[in-house]
This record gives C-alpha cells, sequence and structure tokens, in this order.
C-alpha cells in the first residue's frame, strides 16, 4: 500500500478514514500532512499517483480507469473496514467522482461523505464546454498556470522545476479533459456531498454535484482563487469541517 498511499500519522483506533485525491500534477504530500493536524479519530490516506514522488520513474496513468482500477484493488479491503469519506480538488474533484461510482456500482460501498472541491461536476455543461488545457505550447500554458495562482512565481521561473513537473500537469490534464461520464437519470449515492470554491475562480457548476446523491447537499464558498484551499485560514475552516462531520458518521455508523 505503501506504493500508493502517503500516510504520515498511522490511527488503527481511528473512527474513519479520509481518502485525499492530488489535483492535476500534485502529489500526496499537502494531503498526507492533514494527518498531523487532524485529531486520533481520523487517518488520512493520501493517493500518490505514477510519475511522480516515489513514482516519478512510473509512466503516466492515461485514463480514469487505470486510477480507478488501481485504488480499489489496493484500498478495497481498508475501504471494507470503516467509514470512510472522499476529498478531492479539481482533478482530483473528478478522482473522487470516479472511485465512488465504481465503489457503488461494483461494490455497493459508499462513503460517509464525500468533500469536492474547485470543480464543476463532470457531465455538466460547464464542465463539457470548458476550454482544453494540456495541448497548449509550454509558453500559453505557463500563461493560464500563472493566470489561476496558486504556483510560486519562483518555481515558475526555474527552468528545472518546470522540466519535472510540467509533464505530470499536462498528463493529468488531458486525462480529465478526455473523462467522459454520463449524467446520473436518478441519484445512485445517499450519502452527503460537500462542495466548496473559491469565490475569486472561474465559476463552477457546484449544483450539478446534488444529482449524485439523495443525501444531503451543501455549497461553502471560501475567499480566494483556485487554489484558496492553500491559505491557512482555508485550509482550517476545511478541517474542522471536515473533523466534525466525519466524527458525526463515525457515531451513526457505530
Amino acid at each position: 500500500m505503501e506504493k500508493l498511499i502517503s500516510c504520515f500519522r498511522k490511527r488503527p483506533d481511528a473512527v474513519a478514514r479520509l481518502i485525499c485525491f492530488p489535483w492535476a500534477g500534485g502529489g500526496s504530500i499537502h494531503y498526507a500532512r492533514w494527518g498531523n493536524v487532524l485529531n486520533n479519530s481520523i487517518e488520512v490516506l493520501a493517493v500518490k499517483l505514477p510519475g511522480r514522488e516515489s513514482r516519478a520513474t512510473e509512466p503516466f496513468f492515461e485514463n480514469m480507469q487505470q486510477i480507478v482500477d488501481e485504488l480499489l484493488h489496493v484500498l478495497l479491503p481498508l475501504l471494507k473496514e470503516k467509514p470512510f469519506a472522499l476529498f478531492g480538488h479539481s482533478f482530483g474533484a473528478y478522482t473522487s467522482y470516479a472511485v465512488a461510482e465504481a465503489l457503488k456500482k461494483t461494490h455497493n460501498i459508499e462513503p460517509v461523505h464525500i468533500f469536492l472541491s474547485g470543480a464543476s461536476a463532470p457531465y455538466s455543461e460547464v464542465r463539457m464546454k470548458a476550454a482544453k488545457r494540456s495541448d497548449l505550447s509550454d509558453e500559453h500554458f505557463l500563461e493560464w498556470l500563472t493566470s489561476i495562482g496558486g504556483t510560486p512565481p519562483e518555481l515558475l521561473a526555474n527552468q528545472e522545476v518546470l522540466r519535472l513537473f510540467l509533464p505530470a500537469l499536462k498528463a493529468d490534464l488531458h486525462l480529465v479533459e478526455n473523462y467522459q461520464c454520463v449524467r446520473p437519470v436518478s441519484p445512485f449515492l445517499s450519502c452527503p456531498i460537500t462542495c466548496v470554491d473559491g469565490r475569486e475562480d472561474v465559476p463552477h457548476d457546484l449544483q450539478a454535484w446534488k444529482e449524485i446523491t439523495a443525501g444531503d447537499f451543501t455549497v461553502t464558498m471560501l475567499e480566494g482563487s483556485h487554489f484558496y484551499l492553500k491559505d491557512p485560514r482555508n485550509e482550517r475552516i476545511i478541517l474542522d469541517f471536515i473533523t466534525k462531520n466525519l466524527e458525526m458518521s463515525g457515531m451513526d455508523y457505530l
């Protein structure tokens, strides 16, 4: 499991697990450190994708099904043990959706909560009409990357860092831009879903996510642009909200 998951703080007695999926081009460390911040009731498992971190020599995945297949092969036994929730930002929100859909339809398992951040629902018109970025030239791609914020300017000016960083980012964007799913005819989940977004980010169709669940649905807007969740104040709000909901879910499960 260590190949696929970063877990800074193993908590075998935790009430619930939080599975976190990286944004495009991202690694596992941002979320793995949440395990050092959240209390003992929650164990954080941060997903590592091929082509980065300790998996740098592995080829990038080319489609969403590859991600789903690998995750379910490794994590399914753990997901049957105790309550779990999913968190994903941007590209990670789509991964969360694909994994939740496969778990429910193939194994009749679902999370106790799904937290989706910075992304329109994958079947929404807004997402379908969104411009594709993965085929841009490096020059135009960097211009777009600078415009959405979240990446330190000194990194974008470092050619060696870009040589390592851009391929993973473009590969993930190519994967998600070619990911297609059918709009659900009826909700296939019953768990609560929480959508979070930055007020200054481009508009996302968050309401469309409501179509996948018969459970509670809430939207929270926080100050900031696409990477609003990197702001320490926003991160604290998110972690407090996750803790409150997972502890309550754990008690209901017991």
